[in-house]
């Protein structure tokens, strides 16, 4: 018998930038002429059926335009469509087309299309570059940025999928004006959910200037685009591949997540995820956490952003306590919790360690209490 010893020590630098500003499209562009995708001169865009007119087609116009070969890459919008099945379908279509691995995927979107993507991207030709151009409030705050790439199955959702950074992310704030209300609603949970694991200040922000987020303020806009940034950045910066810290960006997933497959994703992602963290707030608070003084104002910040704090009544609450087994969180069959530390903060309950086990007739009060 003999051992050969195949020593491969790797030093990756996946360093890139995140642009935050209006109607970015040319400066994507200009960046792939400055060498963004090195030299490569074929690019696939994908996009869904909400963003294909207004932002993808024009994107991909003026690639065209600056000389560069470009196909568009179209799946229908929504949660359902982050699957095994449309990953499949638009990996077919790239190879019907002749893409190989001198190719670069530019996802422009939402969430969805970031996750999707990137995914694609990961595993494409064994990995090709991509770039996230993020068209909403929920993308800019989260799913474009931090490398977190994933499909949903029946069975869980975001357990099927890799770290995979891109080369560049590009927030682009005029369209978040052309988002429905309720999209942008959805993607303020998220913000929302940024500033109480990590910025008190930004919390009282929201409180203060929710009205003007709305409205579309410029000021208030670049805020909470830079301080969601800010807050993932040194969360992911520490603990790039989930392995303690990073569970914190799950705070009101456990429940969140559950909800919104047991709804079948007739509620939006930020919506379940609205019940979510009224649901952790109360968990918290019951735990000697956070006091009830501020589990309400978290709940209530929730509220006025228009977001859900109350489960359906068309969601089986039994059906819902056993969903939440499939969270990635849960370790040896024990649900595991992210929890709050007041506003701002989240418990660390040893080092190192972010979730807590917490007994499934707890986390059944709760759901039977919403």
């Amino acid at each position: 018998m003999s051992i050969f010893n195949v020593e491969l020590k790797k030093v990756v630098d996946d360093t890139y930038d995140i642009e935050i500003g209006y109607n970015l499209s040319d400066t994507l562009v200009s960046d792939l002429e400055n060498g963004l995708a090195g030299k490569i001169k074929k690019f696939a865009v994908i996009t869904d059926t909400n963003v294909r007119d207004p932002y993808a087609l024009p994107i991909c116009e003026k690639i065209k335009h600056a000389g560069y070969s470009v196909d568009l890459f179209v799946f229908p919008a929504g949660e359902k469509s982050k699957s095994r099945e449309t990953k499949a379908k638009i990996e077919d279509a790239m190879l019907k087309k002749g893409y190989r691995r001198d190719c670069c995927i530019i996802a422009v979107g939402g969430g969805v299309v970031t996750d999707l993507s990137g995914f694609i991207a990961g595993t494409y030709g064994r990995g090709v570059p991509f770039i996230n151009y993020a068209t909403t409030l929920l993308a800019a705050a989260d799913a474009s940025v931090g490398g977190k790439t994933a499909i949903d199955t029946p069975l869980a959702t975001n357990t099927i999928g890799l770290f995979n950074q891109p080369q560049k992310v590009y927030i682009d704030i005029a369209a978040w004006k052309t988002l429905p209300q309720r999209q942008m609603a959805s993607g303020m949970a998220e913000t929302i959910k940024h500033s109480c694991l990590g910025s008190e200040d930004m919390f009282e922000f929201i409180e203060e200037n929710l009205d003007d987020i709305y409205s579309f303020k410029k000021f208030a806009c670049e805020y909470i685009a830079e301080n969601n940034c800010r807050i993932k950045y040194n969360v992911v910066m520490k603990d790039e591949r989930e392995a303690g810290l990073r569970e914190t960006l799950n705070l009101g997933h456990t429940v969140g997540r559950a909800i919104e497959t047991v709804s079948d994703y007739k509620l939006l992602h930020g919506e379940a995820l609205s019940i979510g963290m009224a649901a952790q707030a109360l968990m918290s608070a019951r735990l000697g956490y956070m006091s009830e003084e501020q589990a309400e104002r978290v709940i209530k910040l929730y509220g006025r952003a228009g977001l859900p704090t109350r489960i359906p009544d068309y969601i089986d609450r039994e059906a819902l306590v056993k969903k939440l087994y499939t969270d990635k969180k849960v370790r040896d069959g024990k649900l595991r919790f992210v929890l709050q530390k007041g506003i701002g903060a989240t418990v660390e309950f040893a080092p190192g360690v972010y979730a807590k086990p917490i007994e499934e007739s707890l986390a059944r009060e709760i759901i039977m209490e919403l």
